[in-house]
């Protein structure tokens, strides 16, 4: 038989045959073809080993995420209850205050040589309007059937500070106090605030006697607030100050005095008609050191006199030491917050175009701190 017959009915033979007879290089590279022939057999075999368990550890990696709690965005919440409490329908949320003017120009007539002029500081209107209310002003010589009218429009009266104790003013002042008094007899809360002056008017018109006052060097100082031992401050202006606050009222000078008059406390106990419609709550010393009345709270009625300034911390400038700290702004806040929220208890609801047509903002208020002393702005009525 021919070779080449021979070689192809033994293939087998030929392949060995021609292996053994292939330089060793070649038969390198025939190794490495067959290795690389295996590797996707043994690279399937390995991932049919570790899928199971990469897939059982992704499982868990999945619940664990659906058990982790969703955040949402504020509309895609569905609320459970009505969002927002509904108002106190006894509540008038929509508070004015009625601030009595003072005789002048509060600029010893810079501004203003009318006789008939009377003013309001800015100040006042600002602290009001700073703890949510309005403003209606109650000009003390304009006709009474008028002043009174407006007196019906307000959910409580501030009595300013100033200088005028006799006359109209003392009149109109003694007036507004008693029709006060008769709307709270009535059922209606209605507050209010006598500041400085206020006090002593009150303190007049109380305990009945023009000459009760006293003369104190009180004038441009700042103080501290001393309360008298176990006095009950629940239901008074200090209900709501953050313990912190009252305690540094004790020590810090946080509050601003600017009076030649005021009360010592053994004159005002010997008043049955004062120390029976007032109570203590505060004293403070004058620069000579005597002692004087400088906070009172009523038994029965929503009426608080301040023989100091709160409205000044916030906003006058005109005096060197009104106190302006971070606590001095606080006590300002506080006392106006107060105010407010007490005439929020009002029963009266005037009509709104009434209350429109007499606000404070039909008025301008004229700059006059450039002099450098008294008011940094005042409402002027003529």
């Amino acid at each position: 038989m021919p070779n080449d017959a021979v070689s192809r009915s033994s293939p087998s033979h030929s392949s060995s045959s021609s292996a053994s007879d292939m330089p060793n290089d070649a038969v390198s590279a025939l190794a490495s073809n067959s290795s690389s022939s295996a590797s996707p057999s043994r690279y399937s075999d390995i991932w049919n080993y570790l899928w199971v368990p990469l897939f059982i550890s992704y499982t868990k990696e999945l619940s664990l995420a659906k058990a982790e709690p969703t955040i949402l965005l504020p509309n895609q919440i569905i609320p459970e209850s009505p969002r927002c409490v509904a108002p106190s329908p006894k509540l008038n949320y929509r508070p004015v205050i009625g601030i009595l003017s003072h005789p002048g120009d509060g600029a010893s007539g810079r501004l203003s040589n009318a006789t008939n002029a009377s003013y309001i500081a800015a100040s006042y209107v600002k602290f009001v309007e700073s703890a949510g209310a309005r403003v209606i002003p109650l000009i003390y010589n304009e006709p009474p059937e008028i002043l009174f009218e407006k007196l019906d429009m307000v959910n409580g009266v501030l009595f300013t500070g100033g200088w005028a104790k006799t006359g109209l003013y003392y009149e109109v002042v003694e007036r507004i106090f008693k029709k006060i008094l008769k709307k709270n007899d009535a059922g209606d809360h209605f507050p209010l605030y006598a500041i400085c002056l206020g006090f002593e008017l009150l303190t007049m018109i109380i305990s009945k006697d023009q000459n009760i006052l006293e003369s104190f060097n009180a004038t441009d100082q700042a103080s501290t607030l001393q309360f008298i031992e176990n006095t009950q401050i629940e239901g008074t202006v200090f209900q709501r100050f953050p313990p912190e606050l009252l305690k540094k009222l004790s020590t810090d000078c946080l509050v601003m005095q600017n009076h030649h008059y005021g009360i010592s406390p053994e004159r005002f106990e010997d008043s049955q008609n004062l120390s029976s419609f007032f109570k203590i709550l505060t004293t403070s010393a004058d620069e000579d050191n005597k002692v004087y009345v400088s906070t009172v709270h009523a038994q029965s009625y929503p009426v608080t006199a301040f023989q100091w300034h709160p409205e000044k911390n916030a906003f006058e400038w005109g005096l060197s030491m009104i106190p302006h700290s971070e606590e001095a702004i606080q006590v300002t806040q506080h006392v106006a917050n107060h105010l407010v929220s007490e005439a929020r208890k009002s029963l009266n609801r005037p009509p709104a175009r009434s209350v429109l047509d007499n606000l404070i903002y039909n008025y301008s208020p004229t700059y006059c701190g450039k002099a450098g002393k008294g008011y940094d702005e005042v409402y002027i009525f003529t």
